[in-house]
C-alpha cells in the first residue's frame, strides 16, 4: 500500500511538469522545421531540449517501475511505454524521439483520472495534425520530387489524410513520409472510431434516460389512476351507506 501511495504521488506531482516539458518539446521539435534559416546553435540547442525531454519521461517511466509493487506486472502492462523509452536509444533520429516521446506522454495523461475522454481526443487530434505536419514537412521538403512543401501545404495534407479524405493534390514522395502518412491515417481512423463511439453511446445513455423518465412518468400515471379509481370506490361506498341509513 506504502509503495501504491508512493506511485501515486510520484504521479500527481510530474503530471504538470512532463505536461509543460511536453509543450517545450512541441517548440523545439518545430523550431527548425519551421524557421528554414534557424542556425547551427539554434538547431542544436533544440536537438538538446528534445534530448532533455524525452530523458524526463524515460526517467518518469523509471521510477513508476521502481515504486510499482509487482514489477515484471507493470513491465508487462506498460511495454509500450518501454519501447518508447528504448527506441531512441537504438537509432537517435529526430522522428524516432518524437514518436517515443509522444507515446510517453500519451500514455503518462491516460493515467490522470481529471482528463476526460473528449478532452483526450480533442488533444489528440491537434497533436497529430501538427507533429504530422511538421514531420512530414521535414522529409518531403528536401525531396526533388516532393510537392510538399510549406507549412500550410503539410497541414493541409495532413487534414486530408487524417480524415481519410486523400484529394491527391499533394502527397508524400519519399519512404519515411509515406511511414508518415500510414501512421496518420490509422491514427485518423481510430479516433474517428472513438470520436463515433463516443457521440453514439451518448445519444444511446440519452434514449435510456428518456426511456427511464417516460418510464417514471408512466408509472406515475398508472399509481394515480389506481388511487382515483380506489377513492371512487370509497366515495360509492359511503354513499350506499349515507342511502341505507335514510
Amino acid at each position: 500500500m506504502e509503495q501504491l501511495s508512493a506511485q501515486a504521488r510520484w504521479e500527481r506531482r510530474t503530471e504538470r511538469p512532463l505536461l509543460a516539458l511536453a509543450v517545450a518539446f512541441a517548440a523545439a521539435y518545430a523550431v527548425p522545421i519551421v524557421d528554414v534559416s534557424a542556425g547551427h546553435f539554434l538547431t542544436a540547442v533544440c536537438t538538446a531540449v528534445e534530448w532533455v525531454v524525452w530523458g524526463a519521461f524515460a526517467v518518469d517511466y523509471l521510477v513508476r517501475l521502481a515504486l510499482a509493487p509487482r514489477r515484471r506486472e507493470f513491465v508487462k502492462r506498460h511495454w509500450p511505454d518501454l519501447c518508447a523509452v528504448v527506441l531512441p536509444m537504438l537509432q537517435p533520429l529526430r522522428l524516432l524521439r518524437l514518436v517515443s516521446t509522444l507515446m510517453l506522454v500519451g500514455r503518462r495523461a491516460r493515467m490522470a483520472p481529471q482528463i476526460r475522454l473528449t478532452t483526450y481526443v480533442v488533444g489528440s487530434v491537434v497533436g497529430l495534425l501538427m507533429f504530422g505536419s511538421l514531420a512530414v514537412l521535414s522529409v518531403e521538403r528536401g525531396s526533388p520530387r516532393g510537392n510538399i512543401r510549406t507549412l500550410g501545404d503539410a497541414v493541409w495534407w495532413s487534414f486530408t489524410t487524417m480524415t481519410t479524405v486523400g484529394y491527391g493534390d499533394h502527397a508524400p514522395t519519399t519512404g519515411l513520409g509515406r511511414v508518415i502518412a500510414v501512421g496518420l491515417m490509422l491514427s485518423g481512423i481510430a479516433l474517428l472510431g472513438v470520436v463515433t463511439a463516443n457521440i453514439a453511446a451518448w445519444f444511446i445513455s440519452r434514449f435510456e434516460m428518456d426511456d427511464v423518465e417516460e418510464r417514471r412518468q408512466t408509472e406515475a400515471i398508472a399509481s394515480l389512476a389506481e388511487e382515483v379509481r380506489l377513492l371512487r370506490a370509497e366515495v360509492a361506498r359511503l354513499t350506499e351507506e349515507q342511502r341505507e341509513r335514510r
